[in-house]
């Protein structure tokens, strides 16, 4: 297996689900991730919407997007991110999955409000709405983290 860093697996996952796994020769793994993606990413038509948000077209966007499709998008994206950050680890970090888990709550949250959701007065439209709503997955799921950490050491003072 290679070695990589955590930051190295994640971006990797960030270029394209299957990436980091391919690289630390979890064939069969990677493999299916890159195949799911790109049968969700065809079958959601995501490459067009992305294409239309940058270019200012968000009801274009919409209009490209199957959004039947595209809700499977953030928790295949967030659990392929996750299995090459628990894949670098060298020994089990309790409750590390957390942010990612609640990222992926949040980010399909995102999916479903993208056509109505405004900022400020601006409609970022179906991509870049999910984009927005990974902020506050990922500080709810430290949130979540820590306390649960916490809480475990004050009732659990003698237990690791």
């Amino acid at each position: 297996m290679r070695d990589l860093s955590k930051l190295e697996a994640i971006m990797w996952s960030i270029a394209l689900p299957g990436f980091s796994q391919l690289l630390m020769k979890q064939y069969w793994k990677g493999t299916l991730l890159v195949v799911l993606e790109f049968i969700i990413n065809v079958q959601s038509n995501f490459n067009l919407a992305i294409m239309q948000s940058f270019l200012g077209n968000m009801q274009a966007s919409i209009d490209a997007l199957d959004f039947q499709w595209i809700m499977f998008y953030p928790c295949l994206y967030l659990f392929a991110m996750w299995d090459a950050y628990k894949s670098t680890l060298k020994e089990h970090k309790e409750y590390a999955f957390l942010p990612f888990v609640f990222c992926a709550y949040f980010v399909t949250v995102g999916v479903m409000y993208s056509t109505r959701f405004e900022i400020f007065g601006i409609f970022p439209g179906p991509i870049f709405t999910p984009m927005i709503f990974l902020i506050p997955g990922i500080i709810s799921g430290f949130l979540v983290k820590y306390a649960i950490l916490f809480f475990k050491a004050q009732f659990n003072p003698n237990k690791e």
